[in-house]
């Protein structure tokens, strides 16, 4: 919560002393799902820190997959491996970053029939293994596949939770627009700024700063203009 609440300096050293924390409890108590879980959220952190943390953010996931190593649960290991693989593209290693999602990919199909059940990684669903197969796959260049897996997160599988939904959007809507695709791209950060008010997060506010900027280049579009200032509304709010 702390490192999604602000991404200043006393947000991040709160979060990062909380992770770090956790991780010494779980490791003291054998608890190695707990320790890959706490690790995970340190690996997240300095993956979302951006490239000249990309060292720190392999280094943890690797610690992470130690962990992960030890359990059985197939839901629990895609959740650590598709960070591995996230960490892996933001370092630029193209051949361990599609090794890791591939694997994570068939962990998470194993789940298809099965029940979340009580873990740390019970949230983890096909649903949101597509949204972050999507955002690696961003990370490494390739933009079809990525939105393809975006597509697939928010329409055949349905994830509807606020934050979670919107942070979705935001991206979906920055790959179109990469893409070249500016009507696909209006209209996903239309969805965003709908799910997007009244949700506080770095994640959201990160979003929505891009897309003002982008957007920001097309004064004469009517469409653009009006999403750029619900945009701005949202950060004022923020």
């Amino acid at each position: 919560m702390a490192q999604d609440e602000s991404d200043d300096k006393r947000h991040q050293t709160l979060a990062r002393h909380y992770y770090a924390h956790a991780w010494r409890l779980a490791d003291e108590a054998a608890e190695p799902e707990l320790a890959a879980t706490a690790l995970r959220g340190l690996t997240v952190q300095a993956i979302n820190q951006g490239h000249r943390h990309r060292a720190e953010a392999i280094a943890l996931a690797e610690m992470t997959m130690n962990y992960a190593g030890r359990l059985d649960d197939p839901r629990a290991v895609s959740y650590y491996q598709s960070t591995h693989a996230d960490a892996a593209a933001l370092d630029g290693d193209h051949r361990t970053a599609p090794r890791a999602l591939n694997a994570s990919q068939t962990q998470i199909e194993r789940t298809a029939s099965t029940p979340p059940g009580q873990s740390w990684a019970s949230h983890f669903t096909i649903g949101r293994w597509a949204y972050e197969s999507g955002m690696t796959l961003a990370r490494m260049g390739d933009l079809t596949a990525a939105a393809e897996q975006l597509d697939q997160a928010l329409d055949e599988y349905g994830l509807d939770r606020r934050r979670t939904r919107a942070s979705v959007l935001g991206h979906l809507g920055e790959i179109r627009f990469r893409q070249g695709d500016f009507d696909g791209a209006l209209s996903a950060w239309s969805e965003f700024v709908d799910c997007a008010e009244g949700v506080q997060s770095v994640r959201v506010r990160d979003a929505a700063e891009d897309m003002q900027v982008r957007l920001g280049r097309f004064p004469g579009d009517a469409t653009a203009h009006e999403l750029a200032a619900r945009a701005s509304s949202l950060l004022t709010a923020g």
